[in-house]
């Protein structure tokens, strides 16, 4: 059946497009009421935002690093400064094609192929931000031929700036420290853009690092106008950095950097110190790196070099090797001998032995001293004396003056690598190894062996106390020197007595002679030391005791030498410790070391004479060596194309896994040497010789 269909009549019609045309026209109006809400809203509440985008298409910002403040010396020498450097850089990030951009930098920088392989291989060990270093020093017509092509090459970064530079290099390098390009978590950690701007450089260790607050400054900008394709329109105002504040240190550069020559090819460390207010003069630590090397981005081969180096050059001896003081200490211990009310004229009979319990303890001399008084101890540094009265008094009576005179003291210096030592006595060695004490730790504690440890600042300060009478603490900063040292509270005829012996080591026969100034009318003062790290056993004694000449490096002494001068006015301190140096070479031994350096303090044109002399004989000054020992390194080893790469995981120098496991060597051979009730290694006595 079929439906009749409905007629649609004109009312109907007219009423169903009247909707449809009303439902049209509310749509339209909506639509537009939502677009003119939103031009409103784009042009008035977001006018400050697109206003700021259309800006930074028009204007380009770029963040000009900071120059760094300098370090300089109590002479305002500049001991870390800035050189003018134009240099360009890549951003990974922000390349495009990247092989297209290298081989355009390659022409106008008329690179290498050695130069290039190492760029391409920092590309691809580098983070994507991290700016990869093309070429540095360069000079204008290069630098300007990269500035003209930009547009040409995207994520190439030309910067004309300020590079850090060391003037005495690896004489400063344990000192300053040195700068680099911020790691992937630093700027993850704090989001600053500065930190990822090319040319811009960090603190990473010594005096950079601790000091960086005050030493970087603040970033200014560079503002351009571009076009959209990223042509240069023209320069805008430019926000100027502010420099760094400059930071003045107590070290006299000159003789930082002779110190350093000095001790030629010895792996030790020099500190001279002001007696007055314990200004540090010099505080060196050899041999070293360069800082330079580090600041331009050391590479796999360099840090290689340094880090399989048997004399630690990654090391700051002076902070945080620490060494059984030897001899040094038997000035401080007839310090506490007098204080502890032993008569400096009483004789003690020195045959060569000394016989505890079941221990043998033998003087260095091996028919002995025959009868010693205190002084005669000290200038001739009997082990027998020192051991009888250790075995007499106890150890307990030394330890407290060993304290005032600063072992096992921790110093308040801008360096956070420091170890401090060990100064023993019973209740430590009950804590440490559950353990009582003996007699026979007593004797060894007595010539400075067994459990004792001590860095070279610490003997420093041990000489410059007992030069001055008074408690100077080590000062490295020039604004913060302390002039008002409290006096000792020692008696001044027992520090007259041991100064008095401390004159007869050098001037009256003793074992320094040899650091006898050649100055007129001024004496030097000093303590010799000698410091085993091996065990000699009876039946070497019996068959003749090896000399260090004919031991491997590892196991020869350690010598120390202690001093001050005038002898009769004290003005300076210093000490000197030379690892395994084993008193093998005349002119590289400790008491000419002292004596050269004290000359220089006194009369500079002849400690550089004396030094001109013998330096040729060590293979040259300081660089002249270095770049020796790189030319023979490399033809030991299979040099990759690697090798030549900058090496972006490298720890801090005093971090290295190097100077850790030479540090963690240095605690095993003396918990070794003192952990035993036979009397350890100064039971077989010290080699120091006369």
């Amino acid at each position: 059946m079929n439906r009749q269909s409905k007629i649609a009549t004109e009312a109907h019609q007219t009423f169903s497009f009247g909707r449809r045309a009303f439902a049209l026209g509310a749509a339209q109006i909506g639509v537009g009421a939502l677009l003119a809400g939103r031009m409103a809203w784009l042009s008035i509440a977001e006018n400050r935002h697109y206003e700021t985008l259309a800006e930074s298409n028009r204007v380009n910002l770029t963040l000009v690093p900071p120059r760094r403040g300098w370090i300089i010396d109590r002479n305002n020498v500049p001991i870390a400064n800035n050189r003018t450097d134009f240099r360009v850089d890549v951003i990974p990030d922000r390349l495009q094609d990247k092989e297209a951009v290298l081989a355009r930098l390659a022409d106008l920088l008329r690179l290498t192929p050695e130069q290039m392989a190492r760029i391409r291989l920092d590309l691809k060990h580098a983070a994507g931000f991290q700016p990869v270093q093309i070429a540095d020093n360069l000079d204008w017509e290069r630098f300007a031929a990269v500035n003209v092509r930009l547009p040409e090459l995207p994520g190439v970064a030309p910067t004309q700036g300020f590079a850090r530079y060391y003037p005495a290099g690896p004489a400063v390098a344990h000192l300053t420290g040195y700068v680099g390009s911020a790691s992937a978590e630093q700027y993850r950690e704090t989001k600053d853009q500065l930190l990822v701007t090319p040319g811009f450089k960090i603190g990473k260790d010594g005096l950079e690092k601790a000091l960086e607050a005050d030493l970087r400054g603040t970033a200014g900008a560079k503002r351009v106008e571009v076009t959209a394709r990223g042509k240069l329109v023209r320069e805008l105002a430019t926000r100027a950095d502010t420099p760094g504040k400059p930071t003045r240190l107590t070290i006299d550069a000159g003789l930082q950097e002779y110190a350093a020559r000095r001790l030629g090819t010895n792996s030790g460390s020099a500190v001279v110190m002001d007696c007055h207010t314990g200004e540090l003069l010099a505080m060196v630590s050899m041999p070293a790196y360069d800082p330079n090397s580090f600041a331009d981005g050391i590479s796999h081969l360099e840090w290689q070099m340094l880090s399989a180096d048997d004399h630690v050059p990654l090391m700051n001896k002076t902070l945080q090797g620490l060494y059984p003081p030897g001899s040094t200490v038997k000035p401080m211990n007839a310090l506490a001998l007098l204080a502890a009310g032993v008569d400096p004229e009483a004789h003690v009979n020195c045959a060569g032995a000394l016989r505890v319990g079941g221990g043998l303890f033998h003087c260095h001399k091996r028919r002995g001293h025959g009868a010693v008084n205190l002084k005669r101890a000290v200038v001739q540094s009997c082990d027998i004396y020192f051991y009888e009265m250790a075995r007499r008094l106890g150890y307990d009576r030394i330890a407290p003056v060993a304290r005032a005179l600063g072992l096992g003291q921790k110093f308040d210096l801008p360096f956070a690598s420091q170890r401090y030592g060990t100064l023993p006595d019973p209740a430590w060695k009950q804590k440490k190894y559950g353990e009582s004490w003996t007699v026979a730790d007593s004797l060894n504690a007595s010539i400075g062996q067994g459990y004792v440890l001590a860095n070279p600042l610490q003997l420093a300060v041990m000489a410059a106390r007992i030069a001055s009478g008074h408690v100077v603490q080590p000062t490295l900063l020039m604004d913060r020197v302390r002039r008002d040292a409290p006096a000792l509270g020692v008696d001044p005829a027992h520090l007259e007595h041991v100064r008095n012996a401390m004159f007869g080591v050098v001037n009256e026969g003793g074992t320094g002679g040899a650091a006898r100034l050649q100055i007129p009318g001024i004496a030097l003062a000093a303590k010799t030391g000698t410091a085993q790290v091996r065990r000699i056993t009876l039946a070497e004694r019996r068959s003749g005791v090896l000399r260090d000449s004919q031991l491997p490096f590892k196991l020869r002494d350690h010598a120390l030498l202690i001093c001050f001068a005038p002898a009769d006015k004290p003005r300076y301190a210093a000490a000197i410790v030379l690892e395994h140096n084993g008193h093998t070479v005349r002119n590289l031994d400790t008491p000419m070391i002292g004596r050269d350096i004290m000359t220089y303090l006194f009369d500079r044109d002849r400690a550089l004479a004396a030094l001109a002399d013998v330096e040729p004989s060590w293979g040259g000054d300081i660089a002249t060596r270095m770049a020796a020992k790189e030319a023979a390194f490399r033809q030991s080893v299979a040099v990759a194309a690697s090798g030549d790469a900058t090496n972006f995981s490298a720890t801090a120098a005093t971090d290295a896994p190097a100077v850790t496991a030479a540090a963690e060597a240095s605690n095993a051979t003396a918990a070794i040497v003192g952990n035993t009730s036979t009397g350890g290694v100064a039971a077989e006595g010290s080699t120091e010789e006369p």
